[in-house]
């Protein structure tokens, strides 16, 4: 038996690669008490930390309750929350982004005011979303998730942390890379274990839709062929409901209707396109649009701006990074 696993079609793999902007973000903090720091609110950002030594709590900004973290927990914040990491809860914070927010990749620096108490080594990663709010995969997820050491033994999600904790002390060939992509595999492993760890009465996530029997052929097949004219008879068809039944289900667990998520991908499939230059009356054939008029319309409606825009935005973006290139090459 052959199988290619390279390339194969993958609903979450099409919504990561759509919504995730540039590189990944990492760090590697090693503190001792007394330290406490500030997270600002990124919006754009998912961010994570993972406790490879001693204890701490984090706190959101927003509420007054703390949560203990230990040695190889990971604590996750889906919408870029800001929040506070610190030796204890009433320890006042500094903002990390003023004290090493202009260090290149690759340096090291120590951090305000040291402490002389017991020692806590954390890694630290963020994640770039879209600035436009249309992307499912944060559906229903919490400002805070927290997984605990006890609760990844075995899973690929401890593994994951493992190697990103081995390759964060060294520097060898290849490493930002590794890095990099352990980001990745990191943040999905974390939120696949969560959704398996809640019980039916938490709110419905995309992660949790996905493996619905009913929703989840009918996003399958919706990001299978985005051109298709699709509507609610035949999705339902698909998942052996009748239609009202059908729309009921979907709206339940995606949080809109189903032509609403088909018109959300459409437009972010073609947000794509569009940004690697493709022309408008092309990209409107390949996400189902005979009329180029009628595909703007709704591109403008769902994005918030003209599908030549948002072409000519990144044309001008792609141009700025050439020219940077070019520059730091002859320097």
């Amino acid at each position: 038996m052959f199988e290619r696993l390279d390339s194969r079609f993958d609903v979450l793999a099409q919504v990561l690669e759509a919504a995730h902007l540039g590189r990944a973000l990492s760090a590697r903090i090693e503190l001792r008490a007394p330290w406490a720091l500030h997270f600002a609110d990124t919006n754009r950002r998912a961010g994570f930390h993972v406790v490879t030594e001693g204890r701490c709590w984090a706190m959101l900004d927003d509420s007054a309750d703390a949560v203990e973290l230990g040695a190889g927990d990971i604590v996750v914040f889906p919408h870029g929350a800001g929040h506070v990491l610190a030796d204890q809860p009433d320890t006042p914070s500094i903002e990390i982004h003023e004290a090493v927010g202009d260090l290149a990749p690759g340096q090291r620096m120590s951090l305000p005011n040291p402490g002389t108490g017991a020692s806590a080594s954390v890694l630290c990663g963020s994640y770039s979303f879209a600035p436009d709010g249309t992307n499912p995969l944060l559906r229903g997820l919490p400002q805070l998730l927290h997984l605990p050491a006890d609760t990844l033994r075995g899973t690929p999600l401890e593994a994951a942390m493992q190697w990103l904790a081995a390759e964060a002390k060294g520097a060898a060939p290849g490493t930002a890379l590794i890095i990099d992509r352990l980001v990745d595999l990191l943040f999905v492993y974390a939120l696949r274990l969560w959704t398996a760890q809640q019980d039916a009465s938490h709110p419905q996530t995309w992660f949790g839709a996905l493996q619905d029997p009913v929703v989840g052929p009918a996003v399958h097949a919706v990001h299978g062929d985005p051109a298709h004219a699709w509507t609610v008879e035949s999705l339902a068809q698909r998942a052996g409901l009748s239609r009202a039944a059908f729309a009921r289900r979907f709206q339940q667990a995606m949080g809109e209707p189903p032509l609403s998520y088909v018109t959300r991908w459409r437009m972010t499939v073609a947000a794509g396109l569009l940004a690697d230059g493709h022309a408008i009356a092309h990209v409107a054939d390949r996400v189902g649009y005979e009329n180029e008029f009628a595909f703007a319309k709704a591109f403008k409606r769902i994005r918030g701006l003209a599908p030549g825009q948002h072409r000519q935005k990144h044309a001008k973006q792609r141009q700025e990074r050439s020219a940077q290139a070019e520059n730091g090459f002859s320097d």
